[in-house]
């Protein structure tokens, strides 16, 4: 098998940025609607499926693949008094859908309030987000098509699913904050045709709203994004918005008198605070990396007061409770939940082990306490808590199919010294040694923690013999805010240097070798191996990139890109640019490099990073590797889909089988 043969002109772009001549050879393929840029993808995407259709062992990839991703998970909760409101995909089931069960026995009953993708037809219909009225009876949530997550708000009734009419659209990963008694809420939404500008809005139920008058819009920034929240009588309304990933801005309005307080402004801190009685509490970063829980008297915004103090531990999130709070904190990625009272008590809760907790969530009237918990052999479960126990009350657990693994974290030393951490996953029979096939992945961004997640793919490849490794890199939260920014701006080069070294130490520790390497990511990880396989094409056999940022001096023109400039640099900045320009992976390619087996993977919905970077990158490597006949570089462009969030299932199989084989294929599983 060669690398494809597709056409694909070169033409004589060329810019100038601070007196940098910066070539772009693929500038064409920028327009995704475009009759060429299309003709071109159909091209592409006829070889790719050639290409890896050929390869025997799809089909069980596919098969493996579909008998995991087909176990019940649970993505979120709420508990209102006797209730469960969650986002949940049943056995068996294409996509998610919002539902209602009894706290008590909740696979005893079910009342469907949305499932688009039944409703519609369209298994790429997809409830985003969802909030429950205070009493539970109504609820909000957002539904976008085609894997878009621009969603369309609804609301419906709880105890029958009973539509009420309500249409906003714009929504796209909206925050809700009800009124007290159910008439209305405080909710964000983006004007039309803007990916910026999130403001605040309040909506009463029958209004028209286009009609619902704007609460805040005080802007730092045109990327600015609030979330909202009010206190139990409704009388306070938190606006909390994000500036950049370093930032919160913290506002109080006062709905009585209409005035506005600043509780945190124009600090490089991340806070997050929840109303609790006549308090506020959270957690914060301001002189605490790791985060530090704090109380916050509403009568007096300045007055806060620190509950638990900064530790080794990475502060995660708080939920209050009628007790005190429940704080879920982290440990080079490994989760853990004290239960926190108000006379000073603590309760550790056991049993966890090597896991993530995805959520917290509570009902302070009723004294309920509940936490969602996965890992790498544990699809995502609701437990209950009470005293230092966790009880899975909800799906029931598949034993039988989850393979037994077995789960390491080591560390490695960075190109600096830094120690890195390292989760090494693979089937409990299996001893890692120099044949062992073996996938690297990581992320190292936007403060971000890898941490032990179910994931079918880990489970197939593990379960065929492979190893799993995932890097904790910096750029992420695994130590707090100070690893996020060691990872960040004009440090992003010790991400990838970071990445580098997991590579080289597998190899060292004679768990794999070169040729039974592969390096996968996504998003930023897509950027991540962009980078390691442009600047270390020796690194490795094969390569995953999936939906990535890789035109780096273009990427803040397009889509909700200029969100990121404060994590990656601007590249208007003549200082930022350099930065960018150093690693900029779409321009470091080299004629003539001998380059591992590539597989690009993106989708025409993708409302956050747009497939262009996937389309340029495929063909400047197709172009300069056109000789490497056992290392192909392949692209794929999916239809109907986004992101990522949202996919149904037999879409994720698909893409999965496709990565598993290409894998497989080159590595020789």
């Amino acid at each position: 098998m060669t690398t494809p043969s597709i056409p694909t002109p070169r033409h004589d772009v060329v810019d100038d940025f601070h007196g940098i001549a910066v070539p772009d050879p693929y500038r064409w393929l920028e327009d995704g609607a475009s009759s060429d840029t299309q003709g071109w993808v159909d091209a592409q995407n006829r070889t790719t499926r050639a290409a890896l259709d050929a390869i025997p062992a799809r089909a069980q990839w596919h098969a493996d693949l579909v008998g995991f991703m087909e176990l019940p998970v649970v993505m979120a909760v709420q508990v209102r008094g006797d209730r469960l409101i969650l986002l949940e995909r049943e056995r068996g089931a294409q996509q998610s859908r919002l539902v209602v069960r009894p706290l008590d026995d909740p696979a005893s009953s079910c009342v469907v309030v949305a499932d688009p993708a039944a409703g519609t037809g369209d298994a790429a219909a997809a409830v985003d987000w969802f909030d429950a009225s205070d009493d539970g009876e109504l609820v909000a949530y957002g539904v976008s098509e085609g894997g878009t997550e621009n969603s369309v708000l609804h609301v419906a009734r709880s105890t029958d699913g009973s539509d009420l009419g309500e249409h906003i659209p714009n929504c796209r990963a909206a925050s809700i904050a009800w009124d007290p008694d159910g008439t209305g809420f405080h909710y964000t939404r983006y004007p039309e045709d803007d990916e910026y500008h999130r403001t605040v809005h309040h909506h009463v139920l029958g209004a028209d709203w286009r009609d619902d008058p704007t609460i805040w819009a005080e802007h730092p920034t045109p990327q600015t994004w609030p979330n909202v929240s009010a206190s139990d009588d409704g009388r306070y309304l938190l606006v909390a918005a994000m500036v950049g990933w370093s930032r919160t801005d913290l506002h109080l309005l006062d709905r009585e008198t209409g005035v506005w307080t600043a509780i945190q402004v124009g600090i490089d801190a991340v806070t997050d605070l929840q109303f609790d009685g006549d308090r506020l509490i959270g957690t914060t970063t301001l002189d605490a990396p790791r985060g530090r829980v704090i109380a916050v008297d509403l009568d007096e915004v300045g007055n806060w007061t620190t509950l638990v103090d900064e530790r080794d531990d990475v502060v995660d999130q708080l939920v209050p409770t009628a007790d005190g709070f429940l704080l879920a904190t982290s440990n080079t990625g490994i989760g853990s939940i004290e239960r926190h009272h108000r006379d000073g008590g603590v309760d550790v809760v056991e049993g966890l082990g090597v896991s993530t907790v995805l959520q917290l969530a509570a009902d302070r009237t009723a004294g309920v306490e509940l936490a969602i918990v996965t890992g790498f052999d544990v699809p995502a479960t609701i437990h209950r808590l009470d005293g230092a126990t966790a009880v899975e009350i909800y799906p029931s657990r598949d034993d039988d199919i989850v393979p037994e693994l077995t789960v390491t974290h080591v560390e490695y030393p960075s190109a600096d010294g830094t120690a890195i951490g390292l989760f090494l996953i693979h089937r409990a029979d299996l001893e890692p040694g120099p044949d062992t096939p073996t996938i690297l992945n990581g992320y190292g961004g936007f403060a971000i923690t890898e941490s032990p997640l179910w994931s079918p793919t880990i489970a197939s490849w593990c379960t065929a013999g492979g190893l799993y490794a995932i890097a904790g890199l910096r750029g992420g939260f695994e130590h707090g805010e100070e690893w996020h920014a060691a990872g960040k701006r004009a440090n992003k080069q010790n991400v990838f240097d970071d990445f580098h070294a997991a590579a080289d130490w597998l190899v060292a520790e004679g768990l794999t070798t070169r040729e039974r390497l592969a390096i996968a990511g996504g998003s930023n990880g897509g950027l991540l191996v962009g980078a390691a396989l442009t600047q270390r094409p020796d690194l490795c056999r094969a390569v995953w990139c999936a939906v990535p940022l890789l035109d780096m001096v273009r990427f803040p023109n397009f889509l909700i890109a200029r969100l990121w400039t404060d994590e990656y640099g601007d590249p208007d900045v003549a200082e930022e640019f350099g930065w960018l320009w150093g690693y900029s992976p779409y321009h470091r390619v080299r004629e003539g490099e001998r380059y591992p087996a590539v597989l690009f993977t993106t989708a025409e919905g993708d409302t956050r990073v747009d497939p262009l970077h996937a389309r340029k990158m495929a063909a400047a490597l197709q172009f300069a590797a056109a000789d490497q006949d056992d290392r192909p570089i392949l692209f794929h462009q999916e239809g109907r889909a986004g992101h990522g969030v949202g996919k149904p299932v037999g879409k994720r199989a698909d893409e999965q089988a496709d990565v598993l084989a290409f894998f497989s294929w080159q590595l020789g599983l």
